[in-house]
């Protein structure tokens, strides 16, 4: 406070009378604690304590208690407060109160307490104050104005405490606090904290990263679910009401408008935290909050690294698996029309042998002419090459997909055609064949890109989408190139319909292999009859495999 001119120190008597005025009329704002705390010391009105005792209880007070006049002159201080500042009470009677004062506290504090007290008002705030050795404290101060029987001002009452400990323990909280969330947010990994409801209480930057590239979707949410598809059961309730952790599980999503899929090794944990109210305090305690701690590190380009040393090979064994194709395409179509002539043969035969008019010599001819077709058809028919038997394993559709993208890419960009990947978040596995739907993938985008080159549009776009069924998948490609003519809706699907102007080196548009190898997944395949400005080939499959 500011410096005032300094009057005699009062008495007990007095300091006994400035209380008692204290306590009949309390100034509007004063803390109840403090009046209830002065009253208790000198009893109630039924029975009042001695005075002398009275005194003595404010002396021997743990409650740093000075009694100013109107200037601010001390008149009078207790023992707490003769050991908070570690003045003697000789040394201080007679004295301002400013010589407590320091110059960390702003002006504009003193200006707002002199404000208030002097407007008869309580004012409660925290001040920097100086011990005589010279010590900074931290004073949570409570001065209330004493209004005397005539209604003057005549005397300040001051309690104050030392709260420099509480003030230093939460900087360390707070600092600690501050340590922790760098530490976090400087982590390459995800992490987040989670109540029992599985709301998140804390996360890093990580989190925030992904949570906006999920486009507002809570991340745990979506991870909870994918952990669930990926495991067959609810890993936050396993996790907090059974204590079991999960540790590096791998899941993958894709996310809409990027254009690889996301994987990730996620890793739940319980964390039991103690009980922190009062009955626990001699050990009594009850159980404590639950949370999960949620670890995620992204492993996609660990495992690009993986696939695509996988995809050099599926390449290789793709462009095999179409040769393949193509050849038993070709054979097929040598041994259909190859019947033909035979029939004619065996047809002319007949008639010969049964006397129509021809020499036998020309009958043995044709049964030559016969056999020799017989034999070439049995070979042609051996020579066709077996599809080979391929076990059923769980199949993610969004990935064998996007494999044949990759495949694709350089015939993608040579034809300037843009990829509109739309894929579902999560999509559930099928018991399939991997490689006979990575081929049947690849034809039906073949397909697609060969219909946009003969388009001669422009602006080329290829949109792939999946989307989950009750018991399977649903896919759907589509361009935006010449389209299919009502008239080939199904005999685009007859293994030897070329619908191309350039035929060159094609017998057929594989629709004849894909809707086998639909069939066998227990789904079905159409061209969609009302789509217009292209083609939309639609195809389902089970999730259960047909037992051709």
């Amino acid at each position: 406070m500011p410096a005032r001119s300094a009057p005699e120190p009062i008495q007990s008597t007095e300091i006994l009378n400035t209380l008692g005025e204290f306590i009949a009329s309390p100034p509007d704002g004063t803390p109840p604690e403090v009046v209830e705390a002065l009253a208790r010391m000198g009893g109630n009105g039924a029975d009042p304590l001695p005075p002398l005792l009275f005194f003595e209880a404010v002396e021997q007070s743990p409650i740093a208690i000075s009694i100013t006049d109107a200037r601010a002159t001390i008149l009078y201080v207790n023992r707490a407060f003769e050991a908070l500042t570690g003045y003697a009470r000789d040394e201080l009677l007679g004295r301002n109160q400013s010589l407590l004062s320091n110059n960390a506290t702003p002006a504009s504090i003193y200006e707002h307490l002199w404000r208030t007290i002097l407007a008869r008002q309580t004012w409660s705030g925290t001040l920097v104050n100086r011990t005589k050795a010279g010590g900074d404290y931290l004073a949570e101060l409570t001065i209330a104005p004493v209004i005397d029987h005539d209604g003057d001002l005549k005397y300040f009452l001051g309690m104050h405490r030392d709260v420099t400990k509480e003030h230093e323990l939460e900087g360390a909280v707070h600092q600690q606090k501050a340590r922790l969330e760098t530490v976090l947010d400087a982590a390459p990994a995800i992490v987040a904290l989670l109540d029992s409801a599985g709301r998140v209480i804390l996360d890093n930057q990580e989190y925030k990263r992904l949570f906006a590239e999920l486009q507002g979707r809570e991340p745990a949410e979506v991870l909870r679910a994918a952990l669930g598809e990926q495991l067959g059961l609810d890993p936050f309730v396993a996790c907090l009401e059974h204590g079991r952790a999960f540790k590096n599980i791998e899941v993958s999503l894709d996310i809409r408008g990027q254009s690889s899929t996301r994987w990730f090794a996620c890793s739940l944990n319980r964390v039991d935290e103690s009980d922190a109210s009062a009955r626990s305090y001699f050990g009594d305690s009850a159980p404590g909050e639950r949370r999960l701690l949620l670890l995620v590190n992204d492993i996609t380009s660990r495992r690009r690294e993986i696939e695509r040393a996988h995809l050099e090979n599926l390449r290789a064994r793709l462009a095999e698996q179409q040769r393949m194709h193509g050849m038993r395409e070709a054979l097929a179509a040598a041994v259909y029309q190859i019947q033909v002539p035979l029939n004619v043969i065996q047809a002319a035969s007949g008639m010969l042998r049964d006397g129509v008019g021809n020499p036998e010599i020309l009958a043995a001819m044709l049964d030559q002419i016969n056999e020799s077709g017989i034999k070439a058809l049995a070979t042609l028919t051996a020579a066709l090459p077996e599809e080979p038997r391929e076990a059923g394993v769980r199949v993610n559709v969004n990935k064998l997909l996007r494999q044949v993208l990759e495949l694709e890419t350089q015939r993608l960009l040579a034809g300037g055609i843009v990829v509109d990947w739309r894929p579902a978040t999560l999509l559930p596995e099928l018991n399939g064949h991997k490689n006979q739907l990575r081929a049947m993938f690849k034809h039906l985008i073949d397909n697609a890109i060969q219909a946009l080159r003969e388009s001669g549009r422009p602006n080329r776009e290829l949109i792939l989408t999946t989307r989950p069924l009750d018991r399977g998948v649903e896919v759907e490609i589509q361009d935006n190139g010449r389209g299919i003519a009502p008239e080939d809706r199904y005999r685009v699907f007859e293994p030897f319909h070329i619908g191309w102007r350039d035929r060159r080196g094609r017998s057929g548009m594989g629709l004849a292999l894909a809707q086998e190898i639909v069939n066998a997944h227990g789904g079905s395949i159409e061209v969609d009859p009302d789509f217009t400005g292209g083609c939309l080939i639609r195809l389902s499959l089970n999730a259960v495999l047909s037992d051709d």
